[in-house]
């Protein structure tokens, strides 16, 4: 009993110790709340002193004009001036605030003052002013589409001018598309990769063009454009990082249902998906042979029914079809999928050589949005000496690529906007043989690097990004990277990079990948002279093989010599393309973290 009385006295002192405790806690917070309130307080009663210090002085100075005029104006209209005052420059001090994460601070404040000048019912809140962004951004881009439409007629062009006049106008029609999806999503975390989008879009007008004075007139009236467009970035980055706002209402397009599986996603349509020979009944097949409902690929998508709901699954049957193939962006969610990446071939040869801009030279285009693929070869064969030939351009967002092909030389696969996937595909090519500035990850493809033409070395990438606030970059993972049987006697001779900075910000990561032996030792390759080498950002993570060895990569000052995991799962499927969103319910085999 003894022992027993002891344990119930120590537990009460235990007890009795933890309530004092508490209760000093609770003293000290409270204490510390009245501080701090008495800190706003002093602090509100300070700057309304001010401000009625203003409007005293500025009433004094024009009393005798009010009594002189007692008859004309209602009263309080002095106290109306005031809080209008008041709230401009509350207004202008948010303003202030927000653009100070942008790179053109001075074009941010005029153009979002300007903008919310007119809005004097209330502060503007975070919403208030993204949308202001980017309607100043928006706005801006078609008073440059207006400029530039003197000088850009495709009916009048010269004959080596028409094609680039009808990129250009092309891509600002997607621009435009873009900005109008942005306006009225301020917190939709899709917001960064449609920005992202229209500064691409802008820039591939630019590169278009080869003319040098037309080049450097499009270029005067993009620039304002393009620094509002870097603005609605940094300010949407600033704001989402900040500040995680509720989950956004999902689009039309790619809405999900309450089990969490996209409404447009049919179970057939996810067994396609996993099946290694797809065995459903497709709205219409396309065969060479005139055994299907049509004989060119082109022809089944023109009776596409308009604004159909659901997915449209058009089946290929093996052959090789010779046609250039473009899914509109009208073209949404078409599964398109063939006997395989060796037996459905879609070829083509178009190239720039021949005097047509890169742009338009791709044998397939995927524009439509939630476009997926599966067993077909996209192949360009113009060969090397004919430079840059698209096999694949794709700017289609959140579109899927299994277990296909892209075969080509210089520039098969064009990654050019938005969100994509590519699992089990097999790309080929010499020079920059996947370009572009979409947000792009690959997945156990495999890489082969052919024989260039001779003088030339071969570059696996050449990322895009014009602007360190998108959200692009192209990520391999779990791939490998080899000498394809023609390279592979001469490898030793013709070196090889992972990648080169096209633009400025150029983004490529590799990681978790096998490198054979046929990537320099130096791992990376300049564009030219010392352009972006201090600005791109070029990581390697946890990769094997011959050619993987980091210790005598490049000493530029964007090469990540210190990557860790922390970093690499920024660029994994789960966080760098949302792929958990959109990608793992489809029944698509992916890996939404790092492997390791």
């Amino acid at each position: 009993m003894a022992f027993q009385d002891f344990d119930q006295i120590t537990e009460r002192r235990k007890f009795e110790r933890k309530q004092r405790l508490k209760q000093r806690i609770i003293i000290g917070v409270v204490v510390i709340v009245l501080i701090l309130s008495g800190a706003v307080a002093a602090f509100l009663i300070f700057l309304n002193s001010s401000q009625s210090d203003d409007t005293d002085d500025e009433g004094a100075d024009n009393t005798e004009t009010i009594d002189n005029n007692k008859g004309d104006k209602p009263a309080g209209v002095s106290d109306d001036k005031g809080n209008n005052d008041q709230k401009v420059s509350q207004t202008q001090k948010a303003v202030q605030s927000i653009c100070q994460s942008t790179d053109y601070k001075e074009t941010c404040e005029s153009r979002l003052e300007k903008s919310l000048s007119s809005k004097l019912l209330g502060l503007p809140g975070p919403d208030d002013l993204v949308k202001a962004a980017i309607s100043a951004a928006s706005d801006e881009l078609d008073n440059a589409i207006n400029q530039t439409s003197t000088f850009m007629k495709v009916d009048t062009a010269p004959d080596n001018q028409k094609a680039t006049f009808d990129v250009c106008k092309q891509v600002f029609e997607d621009a435009q598309n873009d900005f109008n999806h942005s306006r009225n999503a301020a917190w939709s975390p899709d917001l960064g990769n449609w920005l992202s989008a229209v500064m691409t879009y802008q820039q591939t007008c630019i590169d278009a063009v080869t003319e040098d004075a037309t080049r450097s007139s499009i270029e005067l009236a993009l620039k304002t454009s393009k620094e509002l467009t870097s603005n609605s970035l940094a300010i949407v980055s600033s704001l989402q990082n900040s500040a995680p706002p509720p989950a956004p209402a999902a689009r039309r397009r790619l809405q999900t249902s309450g089990s969490g599986l996209p409404t447009w996603m049919s179970h057939e349509t996810r067994r396609l998906l996993k099946a290694d020979n797809p065995s459903l009944t497709p709205n219409v097949t396309v065969a060479k042979d005139g055994s299907g409902d049509f004989t060119t690929i082109s022809k089944a998508l023109e009776v596409l029914p308009e604004n159909y709901q659901g997915r449209y699954v058009i089946y290929v049957k093996v052959g090789v079809y010779e046609e250039n193939v473009i899914v509109t962006k009208k073209m949404v969610n078409i599964t398109m999928y063939g006997d395989g990446s060796q037996k459905t071939i879609v070829t083509g040869n178009k190239n720039f050589a021949d005097g047509v801009p890169t742009f338009l030279t791709a044998t397939f285009a995927a524009i439509g949005e939630g476009f997926m693929a599966q067993s077909i070869c996209f192949r360009n064969t113009a060969g090397p000496e004919k430079h840059q030939a698209v096999a694949l351009r794709v700017q289609s967002d959140r579109s899927i690529f299994l277990n296909c092909r892209m075969e080509g030389y210089e520039e098969t696969l064009y990654v050019q906007t938005h969100r994509q996937f590519y699992r089990g595909c097999y790309i080929m090519g010499t020079v920059d043989f996947i370009f572009g500035d979409a947000a792009a990850v690959f997945q156990t493809c495999d890489v082969m690097i052919r024989k260039p033409m001779k003088n030339q070395q071969n570059t696996v990438t050449a990322q895009g990004r014009i602007d360190k606030h998108e959200t692009t970059g192209i990520v391999l993972q779990k791939c490998k990277i080899s000498a394809d049987p023609s390279l592979k006697p001469e490898k030793s001779k013709i070196r090889s990079y992972l990648g080169r900075p096209w633009k400025e910000y150029s983004r490529t990561i590799v990681m978790e990948s096998e490198i054979d032996d046929v990537i320099h030792s130096d791992g990376w390759l300049p564009w030219e002279g010392g352009f972006a080498l201090e600005t791109l950002y070029y990581a390697e993570y946890k990769n094997i093989g011959g050619g993987a060895r980091v210790k005598d990569r490049v000493k530029w000052g964007g090469y990540q010599r210190d990557f860790k995991k922390e970093e690499a799962v920024k660029f994994t499927v789960g966080e760098f393309i949302q792929g958990e969103s959109w990608l793992k319910s489809t029944g698509v085999p992916v890996r939404l973290g790092c492997y390791s």
